[in-house]
């Protein structure tokens, strides 16, 4: 059995591929005239692209908003409940006119701020990618918590109780304002 001797066949493939190129290059057309684009064609790839730009940038913003309202609404309601939890315990101990009555109203006065604080930095890192009814409520609260803080450092066992009724109800508005804005977690 005689074996194909492989420069033989190189050289013979190289042959065919030339001659078949020689074919196909002599057989085009040539086309006379000016190369144009088609406006129709071009003005609907325009639109396309757009319209496609604008949903990628929608898609974006949707997303920020997303992530901005989770970042805010997550840690709320832990945030402000400790704050609750030190108010309600000051409260009680002022009710009861019992001996540590000082140190849980500087404590709850420390955790309202602490809360206020909390909402506010993570308010501020969120920019424009919260919705404005949201912030607002969100600042509100900071607004009444802060008011809140002053009214209980204000207080001492004769105080009228009557100005820290006044700022809790506020807080309490507040607070459910945002609750009920959040979506449920």
């Amino acid at each position: 059995m005689k074996l194909l001797n492989p420069r033989g066949f190189g050289l013979l493939c190289a042959a065919a591929a030339v001659s078949a190129g020689l074919v196909l290059a002599g057989c085009a057309n040539t086309v006379e005239g000016t190369a144009t684009f088609n406006e129709a064609e071009a003005t609907s790839y325009k639109a396309d692209a757009s319209a496609s730009s604008a949903a990628a940038t929608s898609s974006k913003k949707a997303a920020a908003q997303a992530k901005a309202i989770t970042d805010n609404c997550t840690p709320f309601r832990k945030t402000t409940g400790t704050a609750v939890d030190r108010y309600n315990e000051f409260v009680d101990a002022h009710d009861a006119n019992a001996a540590d009555q000082a140190s849980k109203r500087d404590i709850a006065a420390n955790a309202l701020e602490d809360a206020a604080r909390t909402v506010e930095t993570q308010l501020n890192a969120s920019g424009s990618d919260l919705p404005a009814d949201l912030s607002q409520k969100f600042t509100d609260y900071i607004a009444a918590a802060r008011s809140l803080a002053d009214a209980v450092r204000k207080m001492t066992s004769t105080s009228s109780v009557g100005p820290l009724n006044d700022a809790s109800r506020t807080v309490n508005d507040t607070l459910n304002a945002v609750r009920d804005a959040c979506p449920a977690r």
